[in-house]
This record gives C-alpha cells, structure tokens and sequence, in this order.
C-alpha cells in the first residue's frame, strides 16, 4: 500500500512553526516509520520542504520551492501536489494539517487540530482565516476519514462543519518518552548553564491572543501583590505569533520587567529540561483543539494549572488546577495554592504523571495506521 503523507508544515525553524502542528507532524512520522519497518506491505512517501529531517521506514520528497511560504505551499496543495500522487500510484493521501488537494480521486485521511479560525475568527490575521475555513471545510467534506484530535475537534467539526460523525475517528496526540523527572542535580546544572532563577513559573506556547497571556501576567501580578514570599519568577517562552504587542507592553505596565522573562522559542529537544526547573506550569488558553505541552509537563512531574476549558478537561482530567479562563483572581489563588500547599503538589505531581502515561505516540501512530488499511 502506498501512502502519501502532505508534511509541509513540519518546520526546523526556531519560531512558532516548528512548534504545534510540526512537532504532531514530527513525532508521527517517527512512530509510524518505525512501525512501517516491520510491515513490507506499507510504504509511507512524506512530502516536506525541509532539508535534514529523516526517519527510518519513510521515504521523502523534497520540495526546492520556497514552500515554506504560505501562499507557496498552497498552489502547490492543491495543483502540483494532486499530479504527484498520480505518478506515485498513492493508494491514500493524508494531510497531516486541515487540508487535503482537492483535485485528486486518492483517498484522503485529513487531520484537524482545531477550529480555531471558526470558534475564535477575531484572534487570527485575515487570510489566514479565511484561508483555513475554505480549505479546511472542503477537505473534510471531500475526505474519507477526518482525524479529531480531541472529542471537542469531533464536536466542531459536526456542529460547523457538518462532518458526519461516523467518518471522524479520534487519535489522540502523544506525549514522548523522554518527557519525563530529571534527577535533581541535573536540573540544578540546567538552571545554572541556562542562568535562570532559582524559582520560576514556565509558561510554553505561542505568543498569540488565543493564548490569553495577558491574563496569566495580571494574575501574576495579583499574586506577587498578595503573597509575602514572592520571590518566584515567570518564564513566558514561545516564539512569536501573532498580534502579541499587548504582551509586551503589559508586563511594562505591571513593573514586571525584572520578575517576566522571554527566552523566545524553545526547541523541542530542550523542553524536557525546562519543564523540569519550573516550580509549576501554566496554561492559561482560551482555546485550544487539544493542549499537548499539559500533558509534556505532567509526565516531567511538574505541577500544572491550566484554564477550564473542556478540550483541557478532556485532556488532564482530576490532575491539574483549573480556573475560569476570563478570572484573574481564580488563577492568582491557584498559584498561591501551588506554591505553597506541599501535599497538594505532591499529588498533582502523581496523578499528572499517571495521566501523561496514557497518552503516547505508538498508540497514535497504531491508530492511524490501521485507518490507512481501513481505507
């Protein structure tokens, strides 16, 4: 069976796109290529635009267009890319990222993160709106099977885009195995090499509305107001996204600039170290189609809060602290409960961990295997 896989958005750059979607498109393509050296039958053909991402089990064709560009890599979806399955003989097409090439009688398997740009329109630039929502709608009216990444995926996808249910099958994210507690001397020699604080609460993600960063930092500094031992710092990294000059400019408002630090993008090799030296994560979006870097934290044995939305429900159950996603005292309590309750941490450390393991990359790439012979 050959199987042709759209990888364009997988990205080795060190700004918001090699984040998100390209780290789901990464770690896929690593637990299917294994699992595809096992299984002759199977021949996985992903096609990306970067120069030096390799797996073992998958062939790639290399793009010498600029398709890291979006309007680049649009033409090609949905005109060169349709002539290429032709010639590959594709017996299936998979769109790892809202969209399919609609010019093509392949069968597709598309994948939906989030519906974002329909639940939330004002918080994305234009174009890009516009583009997802006709593109994506398309696709998975045209698609065989549509992936949901989330029970709240598959209930947008019926509700807005009148998906019917029995093409959407739900493949959770995965969490990686080397997402896990580092030894205490490790994380110390971290904090020193990277010269962070002694204490600090980690925040990682883009820096984009959806996020709702604003809130997190007048939550923060309610906190800093309210406690007596506020000697904890906050680290807002991610690469920056879109319309995130309110960020910026609040952290200046609320004097925090010696307590709120940026160190920017951070690669996904890296995470793991992080998450480790934070006293506790937060995760304070709006929105979100499933809220991988909860679950990253949990099995590093860090602490999480995170807003109380139902995908993040849906994802770290009874094992993190939630709050009303637009109550900025609610989190500041939160945080003050955090720090300062130890039994508390200690079970939000074991049940965040327990809750982690259930979420793998194997089981996701199982799953989405057996849709390709389904198909």
């Amino acid at each position: 069976m050959q199987v042709a896989i759209n990888a364009q958005l997988l990205s080795q750059t060190a700004s918001y796109r090699g984040a998100g979607v390209s780290n789901y498109s990464r770690h896929l393509l690593k637990a299917m290529g294994g699992m595809a050296q096992e299984a002759p039958h199977l021949a996985l053909t992903a096609y990306v635009n970067v120069p030096d991402f390799t797996v073992e089990g998958v062939q790639f064709v290399r793009s010498r267009l600029p398709l890291q560009q979006p309007l680049a890599r649009i033409v090609w979806e949905q005109s060169y890319f349709p002539l290429a399955l032709q010639r590959q003989g594709a017996d299936v097409v998979h769109g790892l990222v809202n969209v399919l090439p609609l010019a093509t009688a392949t069968p597709g398997i598309v994948t939906v993160h989030d519906l974002s740009f329909v639940r939330m329109q004002e918080k994305l630039p234009a174009a890009k709106r516009w583009y997802l929502t006709h593109l994506c709608r398309a696709s998975v009216q045209k698609a065989t099977q549509v992936i949901a990444v989330s029970r709240q995926t598959a209930d947008d996808l019926i509700r807005y885009f009148h998906v019917a249910p029995h093409k959407i099958a739900i493949i959770y994210n995965g969490v990686a195995e080397r997402f896990q507690p580092h030894a205490a001397a490790t994380v110390a020699e971290f904090r020193r090499t990277h010269q962070l604080p002694a204490r600090f609460l980690l925040y990682v993600g883009t820096l984009e509305p959806r996020k709702n960063l604003p809130l997190l930092l007048r939550a923060y500094a309610r906190w800093r107001r309210e406690s007596a031992d506020h000697d904890v710092a906050l680290i807002v990294a991610g690469g920056k996204g879109w319309f995130y000059g309110e960020i910026f400019q609040l952290v200046q408002e609320l004097g925090l600039a010696a307590w709120v630090h940026f160190p920017g993008y951070i690669p996904d090799a890296e995470l793991p170290a992080w998450y480790n030296a934070a006293e506790g994560f937060i995760y304070p979006s709006l929105f979100e189609g499933f809220g991988l870097p909860v679950l990253e934290a949990m099995a590093c044995g860090t602490p999480v809060i995170c807003s109380d939305i139902p995908v993040l429900r849906e994802v770290a159950g009874e094992s993190a602290l939630t709050f009303d996603r637009e109550d900025e005292r609610a989190l500041a309590a939160q945080i003050a409960a955090l720090l300062t309750e130890a039994d508390l941490r200690r079970e939000l450390i074991e049940k965040g961990r327990a809750q982690a393991h259930q979420f793998s990359w194997k089981a996701s790439a199982q799953a989405t295997l057996a849709l390709y012979q389904g198909l």
